[in-house]
């Protein structure tokens, strides 16, 4: 048995640092260590009615008061906007959200427009940069825009509405295909058969096997999704999600007659790219499938405890809680992590530290288990009983091919459960 160090990053935030000395002190106590007291603590600072509550103002800072000294007029400014930002959101520690939002319509529409009308490649160059860089945030604004169904307060639902039809096609989103894909689909099959992102059907250390899958999602997802709609019954929404991809190609096409060169970098590159980063996220999410339960959230998930994925990108790490609770609020997700510990050791769910879904997928390509078992956090008595060489085992052994058989075997027994639970709360009820 060898207990892992684990590495506090100093740029992780503070709800992720005292969640890694939760998971610390579990992995070194014999006795259940009560974490108790740190959600206390991330419950106040959530609670806009208690005096500890910190809003989200920016994500290199927890907090502004985390910020270095700042002269007298821009902290009274800093102030100000906080107060007016935490009435015009949503929720009151989404503060961020409108911070982005103003950064993005002040730099990326500005830069676009420019490019239109007068086009530098050098320009072109560093515009890609940027938004290369603005992707993952804004994708995950995104996340918590189409699952709360907006942001912003009520007042302000006019461009709640409209900012995602202008910002999209510049971060390389077709319209309203990620709320399609992600909400109306992923959601609803759950890296199940079904999910036209599962992994399963690939051995997912398997350079070729991504590539297939890639290429699939790449050049198929226009013609798969709405045809997914309308298999499952759904012959509307495979309609409008048909009409949406095929009017952003449209405009895609007006764009190049207007500036082939601008078009390319402004909205083609952006969509190659984000596309690419979607996949290669996606497989890096749910690389890691029990062959016992793999409809199981705690089994065909991982939650990543890290700096680029919860502190720039909205607490995307905890894809387990998010999958268990598609509504949850971003700030939550360390509170419901510590709240359910247990039924994730339980469950033999998988967490990392200091590694993101994006190396996650590299390291898997490259074999490097080695790296990827160093990363692991061992939660519950099983997974902290292992050596290092049994953690690398156990990894891989998540990362198998599924034959048709057995999905067909371990996803009919999820159906049969369902009606035989359903099935028995019927004749409960008769009986009573």
């Amino acid at each position: 048995m060898g207990i892992p160090a684990l590495t506090f990053d100093s740029q992780l935030t503070r709800a992720d640092r005292l969640v890694l000395q939760q998971l610390s002190e579990d992995m070194s106590s014999s006795t259940d260590s009560s974490a108790e007291p740190i959600i206390a603590k991330l419950k106040a600072i959530n609670d806009p009615s208690d005096g500890r509550f910190e809003p989200t103002v920016f994500t290199t800072y927890d907090h502004p008061s985390d910020t270095l000294a700042l002269p007298g007029v821009l902290r009274r400014l800093l102030t100000s906007y906080t107060a007016w930002a935490r009435s015009a959101c949503r929720v009151e520690t989404d503060v961020v959200f409108i911070t982005h939002l103003l950064l993005y319509f002040s730099t990326t529409l500005p830069s676009a427009i420019l490019l239109f009308t007068r086009f530098s490649p050098l320009h072109a160059l560093f515009h890609v940069l940027m938004q290369g860089y603005y992707m993952g945030p804004y994708t995950l604004l995104k996340h918590q825009h189409i699952h709360q169904r907006g942001v912003l307060a009520k007042r302000f639902a006019l461009i709640d509405n409209i900012f995602p039809y202008i910002m999209d096609p510049l971060m390389g989103h077709t319209w309203n295909s990620y709320y399609y894909h992600h909400v109306k689909h992923h959601h609803v099959e759950g890296n199940g058969p079904g999910d036209l992102s599962s992994t399963i059907r690939f051995q997912r250390d398997s350079l070729t096997h991504f590539l297939q899958y890639l290429g699939r999602f790449f050049f198929l997802v226009w013609f798969d999704l709405p045809r997914y709609f309308i298999r499952s019954g759904r012959p509307a929404l495979g309609i409008k999600c048909g009409v949406w991809e095929l009017a952003s190609y449209a405009a895609l096409a007006l764009a190049m007659r207007v500036n082939a060169r601008a078009a390319v970098f402004v909205f083609l590159l952006p969509l190659v790219l984000l596309r690419v980063a979607l996949m290669v996220g996606n497989w890096g999410q749910h690389a890691f499938v029990d062959e016992e339960e793999p409809d199981s959230d705690f089994r065909s998930s991982v939650t990543l405890v890290d700096v680029s994925s919860n502190r720039y990108c909205f607490n995307d790490g905890y894809h387990t809680s998010h999958h268990l609770n598609p509504l949850r609020h971003w700030r939550d997700h360390p509170i419901a992590f510590l709240q359910a510990r247990h039924d994730y050791a339980a469950q033999d769910a998988l967490v990392f530290h200091n590694i993101d879904y994006v190396f996650i997928t590299i390291r898997l390509l490259m074999k490097d288990y080695d790296t990827l078992a160093k990363c692991l956090v061992p939660i519950g008595a099983k997974q902290i009983a292992m050596t290092h060489e049994e953690r690398m085992a156990m990894l891989k052994s998540h990362t198998r091919q599924f034959s048709e058989e057995e999905i067909a075997e371990k996803f009919n027994l999820k159906a049969a459960k369902k009606e035989a639970a359903s099935t028995g709360a019927s004749s409960g009820t008769k009986q009573s």
